[in-house]
């Protein structure tokens, strides 16, 4: 299985963190999804937003039973021109480095390379696709295939609107 995650926050109270399991790149379907709510969270720390993020994901992957081939995180695996260790790096080492991750974001780290940019539908503009455990090149052609007629895939539209739902 695939597993989509997001992680949305009610100001510094406490975090959802959401993920869909699916299991062709190409579906608009998923076979599960999950919640999980995290009282409590770290503080943002600019530069260290792993700190905040990590911990509400490995959460809800203690919830999960199935097992999982690859993880798409809302944000960067790694950051800019020398690819900083970013959240994806982070929750790669924390998998022991068994899951590769893709990460997805939707705006441009400072000294983000173009060949991280993916563009989909007919958007003009473009996602920021990053990875480890798996190449770029393949998780960019993974992200392009997903269901979806525009910018942001299907799925990643859903685990958002989860956890923010679960918000509200």
């Amino acid at each position: 299985m695939k597993l989509v995650i997001d992680v949305h926050y009610n100001n510094n109270e406490y975090a959802v963190a959401s993920g869909v399991l699916f299991s062709d790149w190409e579906s608009s379907s998923y076979s599960s999804k999950l919640s999980v709510k995290i009282n409590d969270i770290e503080p943002y720390q600019p530069g260290s937003f792993f700190k905040r993020e990590l911990p509400c994901i490995l959460a809800l992957l203690n919830e999960i039973k199935e097992d999982v081939e690859v993880i798409v995180i809302d944000g960067y695996v790694t950051l800019g021109e020398a690819r900083q260790d970013g959240l994806g790096s982070h929750l790669y080492n924390n998998l022991n480095t068994k899951v590769p991750i893709i990460g997805v974001a939707k705006n441009r780290f400072a000294g983000t390379p173009e060949q991280c940019e993916v563009l989909r539908g007919t958007s003009k503009k473009p996602l920021y696709v990053t990875s480890i455990g798996i190449s770029q090149s393949e998780a960019k052609k993974f992200i392009q295939q997903m269901h979806g007629e525009y910018r942001v895939p299907t799925l990643l539209k859903l685990v958002d609107s989860e956890c923010r739902n679960e918000i509200a």
